[in-house]
């Protein structure tokens, strides 16, 4: 045994142990036990290794705790437990974490990439040139109100550098929030803007011009895949605008059914 090893605190272990399982998703321990043995056996023993681990993750007991509560409340609860996330290193270069924003009790979702720089500095989603464009394709192309019948949000919460798409490691420490919003907000359509977005929510990789325009089942919603308005903005061609608009009346049709 190394002189390191030695001198740790087993209590100290088991504490990092038991935040490393926390925020790998895990939600129930049975610790009295072991917690009590773990005292009885004095600073010189080694932490347990047996202890039992529930296999849920913490989505699955949420659903449970927040069965009766509103929208807007469980949206709060999954903010709070974000909290100053430092989860990966994407919050390193941060100015503010872009949790979403739109009416909670929405029946329309859009989910996106990550913030860019304009996000980034009023910690609001879709706030840049491809955000003016999506409140364009909402109200004008759809004729719905962007605070009052949508809710925004994006895959990742802080901005990649550089405006990059974002990584697997940073996909998959947002991604247990991401579901949770969905789940608060419950809505009956979910639009996907673009391909890293719909990458993530159908955990495949997904060729977002060959596929956009079709349907998908997701968590009790219906998802429909479309190109980015940052795409949009960038080719901004004849064909790609009648793809969203097509796009666009189909999320309509579906939510009028």
């Amino acid at each position: 045994m190394s002189a390191q090893h030695a001198n740790t605190d087993p209590l100290a272990e088991l504490e990092n142990y038991l935040r490393f399982l926390k925020d790998s998703g895990y939600t129930e321990i049975p610790l009295e036990e072991d917690l009590s043995s773990l005292s009885r056996s004095g600073p010189g023993s080694p932490a347990p290794s047996n202890l039992a681990v529930s296999s849920h993750p913490v989505e699955d007991t949420m659903i449970k705790d927040r069965r009766d509560a509103d929208p807007a409340g469980q949206l709060q609860i999954v903010r709070e437990e974000m909290g100053d996330c430092t989860r990966c290193k994407l919050c390193k270069g941060r100015t503010h974490i872009v949790f979403g924003s739109g009416n909670p009790k929405a029946r329309l979702m859009f989910v996106g990439e990550g913030p860019g720089a304009d996000e980034d500095e009023q910690g609001l989603p879709f706030v840049g040139r491809a955000g003016k464009k999506l409140t364009e394709i909402i109200e004008k192309g759809m004729g719905l109100n962007r605070e009052k019948d949508v809710y925004i949000c994006n895959i990742v919460k802080c901005r990649p550098p550089g405006n990059r798409d974002p990584e697997a490691k940073e996909i998959e420490a947002c991604k247990p929030f991401l579901l949770k919003q969905i789940e608060a907000v419950r809505p009956k359509v979910i639009v996907a803007l673009g391909r890293p977005a719909a990458s993530v929510l159908l955990d495949r990789k997904v060729a977002i011009t060959k596929e956009r325009g079709t349907w998908h089942e997701f968590h009790g919603s219906k998802l429909i895949l479309t190109l980015h308005p940052a795409y949009l903005l960038r080719a901004y061609t004849l064909e790609n605008r009648q793809a969203v608009f097509d796009d666009m009346k189909q999320a309509l049709m579906e939510l009028n059914q």
